[in-house]
């Protein structure tokens, strides 16, 4: 079912189409994601992932919002041959940043925030607040690229309850590339660097168009922390085949 779907993808995103040449910036986008895995026989499980990411634009901002959460739940049969269900992801993130515009619109200055709560992680949870310089370095029918760096401060609490707040530097950049009217390649990364962690996340994405405000999306997802217990991996990844729906 993946390997049909990924083919699907590949077909949908590499037919010729004409590029577009429509010019007009939209001043609210949104778009919704969701995808959902079921499996029985030995281990049966359900695996659900959902998202929004919307984009504001006007005459002296540019937002960006995002909101994302990943829930799976697994029914296995222990040692005795009894059933057992337990939940083995579940996860919560949410950012927004503003871009406020200087006298040239492409330098602007940010303020960024973000929380996340992922119950299976080292930590209860991870807050950031950072602000400092962004700047779109590249932008045109095809390609844009923007980058983002300044100072911050992350508040963090530890599955034992210690705190490892600290004084951070933020960097990110985005990086979006339309291949065709129905195909765009998208790449997010951003690391946060403090005394006590240093976080990192990292997107791979491809959208292509299904029909209308509808498209299938693959996504691949990396988040490493650096300072994590012994039993703890410090690097997360999740793959995922979802639909996209184009609310705006």
């Amino acid at each position: 079912m993946k390997k049909q779907a990924l083919a699907s993808l590949i077909a949908i995103s590499l037919s010729p189409a004409v590029f577009a040449q429509d010019d007009e910036v939209k001043p609210f986008t949104m778009e919704g994601e969701l995808g959902f895995i079921s499996t029985s026989g030995n281990t049966e499980t359900t695996s659900i992932t959902a998202g929004i990411v919307a984009h504001q634009e006007l005459e002296n901002w540019s937002n960006d919002y995002a909101l994302e959460g990943l829930y799976k739940r697994e029914t296995t049969e222990d040692s005795s041959g009894e059933e057992v269900e337990r939940t083995s992801a579940q996860s919560f993130f949410g950012s927004a940043q503003g871009n406020y515009k200087l006298e040239n619109p492409d330098n602007r200055l940010f303020a960024f925030a973000s929380y996340e709560d992922n119950r299976f992680s080292n930590f209860n949870y991870q807050a950031t607040v950072a602000a400092g310089w962004n700047q779109k370095v590249l932008e045109n029918k095809r390609h844009t690229l923007e980058y983002s760096i300044g100072p911050g401060y992350s508040f963090i609490e530890t599955q034992e309850d210690e705190n490892l707040d600290s004084m951070i530097v933020r960097a990110s950049s985005a990086y979006s590339w339309k291949i065709s009217d129905t195909a765009k390649f998208t790449q997010t990364v951003s690391t946060e660097v403090g005394s006590d962690n240093t976080k990192s996340r990292a997107e791979t994405a491809l959208t292509a168009t299904i029909s209308g405000n509808l498209s299938m999306r693959l996504s691949f997802k990396l988040d490493h922390n650096t300072n994590v217990d012994e039993d703890v991996e410090k690097l997360d990844t999740e793959t995922a085949v979802s639909l996209v729906y184009n609310f705006f």
